[in-house]
């Protein structure tokens, strides 16, 4: 009964910004590290980033360090990710993560997935 709904994506020019959400429910969130995922055609799904189940670590992929944010809000249940300087190489499906069990990192990509979120950086 775990559900993930992405939202917020869309076409947006070099240098520009996105602000992608994530709904969650199912569960009880604070419990578990989230974080988002992304997929360009013909490659392989990758971490962007992750957050911890308060909020005070996280972690980001080499190319979008200094330019994404994550984010979460327990209260609401809510998982974010702020994009700016986005660059041509982002364009990817973004998928918001949940660890399958308790004890699993969300590293090791054993996660419940969103049904992904369209992003496009073109001019």
């Amino acid at each position: 009964q775990v559900q993930l709904v992405e939202s917020g994506g869309g076409l947006v020019q070099p240098g520009g910004s996105l602000r992608l959400s994530c709904a969650a429910s199912g569960r009880t969130f604070s419990n578990y590290a989230m974080g988002w995922f992304r997929q360009a055609p013909g490659k392989e799904r990758d971490i962007v980033a992750t957050i911890s189940r308060i909020g005070d670590s996280t972690y980001y992929t080499d190319s979008v360090k200094g330019r994404f944010t994550i984010s979460r809000d327990n209260a609401k249940n809510t998982l974010y990710l702020q994009m700016n300087s986005l660059k041509p190489e982002d364009t990817a499906v973004y998928y918001c993560a949940v660890p399958r069990n308790i004890g699993y990192s969300i590293h090791a990509n054993n996660n419940y997935w969103g049904q992904g979120t369209q992003v496009t950086v073109s001019s």
